[in-house]
């Protein structure tokens, strides 16, 4: 449980630092970007699945880039559901999504996670 909870905080502060680090993603506060961590982890347990299940032939054909779009569009509908959290287009998404992960990714492995 408490592990669940780090990682929740652990996106939230990727989010944050995204939304500071990039000139197209724009937060508000610290909350809005718990709310954000939450919504996302959300739309990615119920939605990711079923749009990767459904796009395999892209991501094939891609190599694997198609998994980029699919994560900037989850981000632009976290946006959109979210108060105080938006996004100027599409490629700040990619981008930003791309970011996001590689905050997350690094945290989580600073704290053994």
């Amino acid at each position: 449980m408490m592990s669940i909870l780090i990682q929740w905080l652990i996106n939230a502060l990727a989010v944050y630092a995204t939304a500071h680090l990039l000139e197209g993603i724009h937060i508000k506060s610290f909350g809005a970007a718990i709310l954000v961590a939450l919504v996302l982890g959300l739309v990615n347990a119920l939605l990711r699945p079923v749009l990767v299940f459904f796009s395999i032939p892209f991501i094939i054909l891609t190599l694997g880039l198609f998994l980029l779009v699919i994560n900037a569009l989850l981000l632009q509908l976290s946006a959109s559901i979210v108060g105080g959290f938006t996004i100027d287009s599409f490629w700040w998404a990619i981008g930003g999504s791309v970011v996001i992960s590689l905050i997350s990714w690094i945290l989580s492995s600073l704290l053994n996670l």
